[in-house]
């Protein structure tokens, strides 16, 4: 499999040792500095390009790669208000996208053990919840696209709370009871950290996923251009692990 990897920073570095020990060749590494690359006729020899940048160019980076043919794999966050028009554009162009919040296979099992805590606790009293991500002082949006994921899929189950609210650092907000709160804080060194707290004047529950380094998140981009290879459409991680 021919790659591209928009975006050359930590995550791709990472994205390409994996890719490499899997059989693919790295076709192109593409940064801010050689962008013109992804309008060039070369770059219709990528098979898949992942795309882990940023969420002000994410959306233009996605358009280049499905207006040339070229699947692509989404790992940017924070530019999910637009993807209604750019499932709309990868439709129009019969092209292929694949995204996630998260790449990690442990955090999308973890986002299936928060859904169903989230149904166990509206059984029980007294209990108030909320999220919170720690994440490197690098990454540009807050709350994070996992923690948004995870706020999401607890309201889906969790009929007490009705929108998620964020809060970065000690911010001080104005809540309402129905209010789910998204704490964010960016510590260095810290790949990734989500934490789902219920607590009571008794006891308190609590489910956390940390992330050691940003190899899990790099195998699942891989995997999933892998599984994207000859495909069209939308896809997610729910249609890559079966959930």
């Amino acid at each position: 499999m021919n790659v591209a990897l928009i975006g050359y920073g930590k995550m791709g570095r990472e994205i390409e040792q994996i890719a490499l020990e899997r059989g693919h060749s790295i076709l192109f590494k593409i940064d801010v500095d050689n962008k013109e690359v992804l309008q060039s006729e070369e770059f219709k020899k990528v098979d898949v390009a992942i795309e882990f940048t940023s969420p002000h160019s994410a959306v233009q980076n996605i358009k280049d790669s499905l207006a040339n043919g070229v699947a692509v794999v989404v790992g940017s966050t924070g530019w999910y208000n637009e993807l209604p028009e750019v499932k709309k554009y990868c439709e129009e162009h019969s092209g292929s996208m694949f995204y996630a919040s998260n790449f990690s296979l442990g955090v999308n099992i973890f986002f299936e053990l928060n859904k169903r805590l989230a149904q166990l606790m509206q059984m029980a009293e007294g209990y108030d919840v909320e999220v919170t991500e720690i994440h490197h002082t690098a990454k540009l949006d807050a709350p994070s696209g996992t923690a948004i994921t995870i706020a999401e899929g607890l309201l889906g189950n969790y009929p007490a709370k009705k929108q998620w609210v964020s809060v970065e650092g000690d911010n001080i907000v104005e809540l309402k009871d129905d209010d789910l709160i998204i704490k964010s804080l960016r510590i260095e060194p810290a790949p990734g950290t989500h934490t789902v707290e219920y607590k009571s004047v008794v006891d308190r529950i609590e489910i956390t996923h940390e992330a050691f380094s940003r190899k899990g998140f790099a195998t699942g981009a891989v995997l999933a251009a892998e599984y994207l290879l000859g495909k069209k459409g939308v896809y997610t991680m729910a249609d890559l692990l079966k959930l």
